[in-house]
Protein backbone atom coordinates (compact mmCIF):
# COMPACT_ATOMS: atom_id res chain seq x y z
CA UNK A 1 0.00 0.00 0.00
CA UNK A 2 1.29 3.44 -0.84
CA UNK A 3 0.38 6.46 0.73
CA UNK A 4 0.05 9.46 -1.55
CA UNK A 5 -1.52 12.92 -1.78
CA UNK A 6 -3.51 13.63 -5.18
CA UNK A 7 -1.79 16.09 -7.25
CA UNK A 8 -3.57 16.22 -10.85
CA UNK A 9 -6.14 15.11 -12.91
CA UNK A 10 -5.60 13.11 -15.95
CA UNK A 11 -7.85 13.56 -18.84
CA UNK A 12 -8.11 10.68 -21.41
CA UNK A 13 -10.29 11.09 -24.66
CA UNK A 14 -10.16 7.18 -25.54
CA UNK A 15 -9.47 4.76 -22.52
CA UNK A 16 -10.31 0.59 -22.18
CA UNK A 17 -14.23 0.38 -22.26
CA UNK A 18 -14.01 -1.24 -18.62
CA UNK A 19 -12.31 2.09 -17.01
CA UNK A 20 -15.23 4.25 -18.27
CA UNK A 21 -17.16 6.11 -15.47
CA UNK A 22 -13.91 6.10 -13.24
CA UNK A 23 -11.39 8.94 -12.57
CA UNK A 24 -7.56 9.28 -13.47
CA UNK A 25 -5.11 11.01 -11.17
CA UNK A 26 -1.78 11.69 -10.55
CA UNK A 27 -0.88 11.15 -7.44
CA UNK A 28 2.72 11.36 -5.62
CA UNK A 29 3.47 8.85 -2.81
CA UNK A 30 4.76 10.92 0.30
CA UNK A 31 6.52 9.56 3.75
CA UNK A 32 4.63 9.83 7.25
CA UNK A 33 6.09 13.32 7.51
CA UNK A 34 4.12 14.29 4.30
CA UNK A 35 7.82 14.71 2.07
CA UNK A 36 7.38 13.08 -1.78
CA UNK A 37 9.21 9.77 -1.80
CA UNK A 38 9.34 8.72 -5.32
CA UNK A 39 7.97 9.27 -8.70
CA UNK A 40 4.09 10.57 -9.25
CA UNK A 41 1.77 7.42 -10.50
CA UNK A 42 -0.99 7.23 -12.42
CA UNK A 43 -4.10 5.84 -10.44
CA UNK A 44 -7.54 4.40 -11.37
CA UNK A 45 -9.62 6.26 -8.39
CA UNK A 46 -12.04 3.99 -6.87
CA UNK A 47 -13.49 6.29 -3.81
CA UNK A 48 -14.07 9.57 -5.40
CA UNK A 49 -10.92 11.19 -3.75
CA UNK A 50 -9.81 14.78 -5.42
CA UNK A 51 -6.93 17.23 -5.55
CA UNK A 52 -5.02 17.41 -2.52
CA UNK A 53 -6.12 14.23 -0.89
CA UNK A 54 -4.50 12.02 1.15
CA UNK A 55 -5.00 8.49 -0.37
CA UNK A 56 -4.39 5.06 0.54
CA UNK A 57 -3.44 3.71 -2.99
CA UNK A 58 -2.41 -0.07 -3.96
CA UNK A 59 0.07 -0.72 -6.73
CA UNK A 60 0.34 -4.59 -6.14
CA UNK A 61 -1.61 -6.60 -9.53
CA UNK A 62 -4.19 -8.77 -8.35
CA UNK A 63 -4.99 -6.51 -6.00
CA UNK A 64 -5.79 -3.35 -7.87
CA UNK A 65 -8.29 -5.63 -10.34
CA UNK A 66 -9.67 -7.07 -7.52
CA UNK A 67 -10.71 -3.61 -6.42
CA UNK A 68 -12.60 -2.45 -9.49
CA UNK A 69 -13.48 -5.91 -11.11
CA UNK A 70 -13.56 -8.89 -9.17
CA UNK A 71 -12.25 -11.93 -10.69
CA UNK A 72 -11.17 -10.17 -13.78
CA UNK A 73 -7.42 -10.90 -14.88
CA UNK A 74 -7.17 -8.54 -18.31
CA UNK A 75 -7.91 -4.97 -16.36
CA UNK A 76 -4.70 -2.32 -17.83
CA UNK A 77 -4.40 -0.80 -14.03
CA UNK A 78 -1.29 -1.02 -12.24
CA UNK A 79 -2.77 1.62 -9.37
CA UNK A 80 -6.21 2.01 -7.82
CA UNK A 81 -7.03 4.43 -5.40
CA UNK A 82 -8.57 2.62 -2.38
CA UNK A 83 -9.23 5.06 0.55
CA UNK A 84 -9.39 8.34 1.42
CA UNK A 85 -6.86 9.22 5.03
CA UNK A 86 -8.71 10.68 7.54
CA UNK A 87 -5.37 10.94 9.75
CA UNK A 88 -2.31 9.47 10.05
CA UNK A 89 -1.25 8.51 13.66
CA UNK A 90 2.64 7.37 14.90
CA UNK A 91 4.59 7.13 17.81
CA UNK A 92 5.67 11.02 17.32
CA UNK A 93 1.37 11.88 17.11
CA UNK A 94 -1.07 12.96 14.99
CA UNK A 95 1.27 13.96 11.29
CA UNK A 96 -2.08 14.78 9.35
CA UNK A 97 -5.86 15.27 10.23
CA UNK A 98 -8.31 16.01 7.56
CA UNK A 99 -9.99 19.49 7.56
Amino acid sequence: MILARVVGNVVATQKNPNLNGYKLLLIQPIDLKGKPAGSELLAVDAVGSGIGDLVVAIAEGRSVRQILAPGSSSLPIDVVIAGIVDEVISTEGSLYLYD
